[in-house]
């Protein structure tokens, strides 16, 4: 296991030790999920019915999930799996709840009174995939804002199994998140019955929610399309980076590391810390517990993109942190909170050694769905709002508009818009 010293590393070992892995073929895929998008769009439900025959390998008459499969749902989890799923709802609510806000209501001049209001999204898609894993927290993580904001349809849509049904726990948590209406449609023909409708599906305005290369390719694409929908934010495969300085336990750096890890073939995971003794002893704690993981497979791939760095000091590791806009980063040095100024760039952090990222896949409180590939220079992760609009409201008085029609008119004619001046001029004639 490689461990790269970025003091002697040249710019271009620098640049790869923080690169990405490769998304390859992405022009072939989206010529096929542009095919999809089409199909579903012309055809509905025939057409969702063939690709679910096609890459699920089952034949499904029926796509909704009704009230016995709920039942049935319910009853194949045990006490502790529900009081889990309620614990995870309770804290997820209470941190999304905190998230509200209140009108704007302000007179930046006398007589000219301008509000923002706050309006749900009417209708939202919300995609929780059960290819390699089935994950009820993704539902409760779209479902419980989408509830709060007040989206009056909240579509959430889940792969079947081999038997042609969803899986229990992502039923049973989709519907005490909040979700009104799930159906058993997976990959790119969900985001289309989605974001076009179906005889069965509604169409939604927005769709939430991960997914392999072939889901994200068709939040893209249908967002492209005139009469598509808005996708909630770029994403790509699951990745984690840890600072870590000599007190850090390897036990704990390596779990994490771990943790992400086993997500896909694909996700990344980055060490940076300024002790090449913890480098050393988490490399030899990675290959102790790997071994004991269930998701080898899985790892033998993933744990090709990891990256184990000794920078010189933690400044130079928050800049490295910077620089690379994790998704996830993980911060177990001394005194981790007082570093938290010096974060410009991360999805979502965790402070301190009992702080793993675990936590905040499930049950933590804040959104698990987050920016990945570096979209956190620029994104946020998933919050209330992102399940609302912001509407402007601007009413002038007489005297308001007289107050500022000079300059209206002047910035209309330094715009060459003619027109946009006499909308004022025309009225303050009237009103003089």
């Amino acid at each position: 296991m490689c461990i790269l010293d970025w003091s002697t590393a040249s710019q271009a070992q620098r640049r790869q030790a923080l690169a990405r892995p490769a998304q390859a073929g992405a022009e072939d895929l989206h010529a096929q999920v542009r095919e999809i998008l089409a199909a579903v769009r012309e055809r509905g439900d025939a057409a969702v019915r063939d690709f679910t025959r096609r890459f699920d390998g089952i034949t499904l008459n029926d796509f909704e999930v009704g009230a016995s499969e709920f039942a049935a749902a319910s009853q194949r989890l045990s006490t502790a799996q529900h009081a889990a799923i309620d614990q995870a709802i309770a804290n997820v609510h209470a941190f999304h709840q905190a998230q509200a806000t209140p009108a704007v209501r302000v007179e930046t001049a006398p007589g000219v009174l301008c509000e923002r209001l706050v309006r749900p999204i009417r209708a939202v898609g919300l995609y929780v995939p059960a290819g390699r894993a089935p994950l009820p927290s993704t539902a409760i993580m779209l479902a419980v804002p989408a509830a709060i904001a007040g989206c009056a349809e909240r579509v959430l849509c889940t792969p079947p199994d081999t038997q042609g049904r969803a899986d229990p726990a992502v039923l049973v948590a989709a519907h005490r998140a909040g979700a009104t209406r799930l159906f058993k449609i997976g990959g790119a023909q969900a985001v289309a019955a989605l974001a076009f409708g179906t005889e069965s599906v509604p169409r939604c305005d927005k769709i939430f929610g991960p997914g392999n290369a072939w889901v994200t390719a068709a939040k893209l694409l249908a967002a492209q399309a005139p009469d598509g929908a808005a996708f909630d934010l770029p994403a790509g495969p699951s990745e984690v980076l840890v600072v870590a300085d000599a007190q850090a336990n390897p036990e704990f750096v390596a779990a994490d590391l771990l943790a992400q890890a086993e997500h896909s073939a694909d996700a990344q995971a980055l060490l940076v810390t300024d002790s090449a003794a913890l480098a050393a002893a988490v490399a030899a704690e990675l290959s102790v517990q790997a071994a004991g993981l269930s998701r080898r497979a899985i790892l033998a791939e993933s744990l090709q993109h990891l990256r184990l760095i000794v920078a010189p000091d933690l400044s130079t590791a928050f800049d490295i942190v910077n620089l690379h806009a994790p998704e996830h980063l993980i911060v177990q040095v001394r005194d981790a909170r007082d570093w938290l100024p010096r974060i410009q760039h991360a999805g979502a952090v965790f402070l301190g050694p009992w702080s793993p990222e675990s936590v905040g896949d499930y049950c933590s409180g804040p959104n698990h769905t987050l920016p990945t590939y570096g979209q956190a220079r620029a994104y946020s992760g998933l919050g209330l709002e992102d399940f609302q609009k912001r509407i402007t409201v601007q009413e002038l008085t007489a005297a308001g508009l007289r107050a500022l029609g000079e300059t209206t008119t002047v910035l209309a004619r330094l715009e060459g818009l003619e027109a946009h001046a006499q909308a004022v001029t025309r009225r303050l004639r009237v009103a003089s």
